[in-house]
């Protein structure tokens, strides 16, 4: 199989100066890039809303090689109820506990060296306390699926991932297309998996020429396409293929092709100014104006 890559999950964000603040101060990541879009995404990759939106790519460096965060912010929306599908993203930064602490931001020990934190929203991040590995600090994220085994089936056999790991007892498994690529962990729950408003979606990258023959297995699989083939466009960049899909859980999958995502996703040495404009231009996000009221009087 050609190679396939990891390259982000994306979290619908109600509040974009906390999240900013969130993925900047605490864990230090990096703004990739800011875009904002006058009307809803082909793809529904901002949900099922047709409004102006905006999209901000954050990570510890370029997402040729690293795995990263994409927060989808949909004006006039402040807040997502959330499900019990997504579980957490792990990753390895002594720095990031160091900034929590610093920042007053709750952590909790759940195990030795191991900090439970959350974004804004509610979506669960955990710290280890120590240096990061020299490819990505940002090691795993967590999925809930019902049934394990057919999960396994669906993004093993058909999906084409790696098992590194399987634990029938604690009911979980750990897969990835490389070994130096942030992994998918499943975890197995009981009863169904419940997505709400606030459901996410991971994404890969494959060579363009696979989406059509992945779109062709999904069908003969009889498995969920939720968007056939179909080109994004971004203003001034580069235009993407998609297919969108959904394992047996109802987790979102994005599959788009290497070639042209990595020309759109090439950082932006302005994605910090941009995004801080736009928020100081967004009227509905009031905490951040608050905090400019406060500024102003101090």
């Amino acid at each position: 199989m050609a190679p396939r890559r990891a390259l982000h999950f994306v979290f619908k964000v109600g509040n974009r100066f906390r999240t900013a603040c969130f993925f900047r101060d605490v864990l230090g990541m990096k703004i990739l890039r800011h875009e904002e879009f006058e009307e809803g995404c082909k793809a529904s990759c901002n949900g099922p809303y047709d409004g102006k939106w905006s999209k901000t790519m954050v990570g510890f460096g370029p997402e040729d090689d690293h795995f990263v965060a994409e927060l989808t912010y949909n004006y006039g929306i402040g807040h997502y109820k959330l499900g019990n599908d997504f579980m957490g993203i792990t990753l390895a930064s002594s720095q990031a506990v160091s900034n929590a602490r610093k920042l007053e931001w709750p952590l909790s020990e759940v195990t030795e060296g191991v900090f439970e934190t959350e974004a804004p929203g509610g979506y669960k991040f955990y710290l280890q306390n120590r240096s990061p590995p020299q490819s990505d600090p940002v090691l795993k994220v967590t999925l809930a699926v019902s049934d394990l085994q057919k999960s396994l089936n669906y993004w093993s056999n058909l999906l084409g991932m790696k098992i590194y790991e399987k634990d029938e007892e604690k009911q979980r498994a750990l897969l990835g297309y490389a070994d130096n690529q942030c992994k998918l962990e499943l975890q197995g729950i009981k009863g169904t998996v419940d997505h709400a408003a606030a459901f996410g979606r991971i994404a890969f990258s494959c060579p363009q020429k696979e989406l059509l023959d992945l779109e062709d297995l999904m069908k003969r699989e009889n498995q969920k396409i939720l968007t056939p083939l179909v080109s994004l466009d971004t203003p001034g960049k580069a235009t993407v293929q998609v297919v969108i899909l959904a394992d047996p859980d109802g987790h979102e999958i994005c599959f788009v092709g290497d070639e042209a995502f990595r020309e759109l996703s090439k950082m932006d040495p302005e994605g910090n100014k941009l995004l801080d404009d736009a928020m100081a231009a967004d009227k509905s996000d009031e905490w951040f104006a608050r905090q400019n009221k406060s500024k102003a009087s101090g």
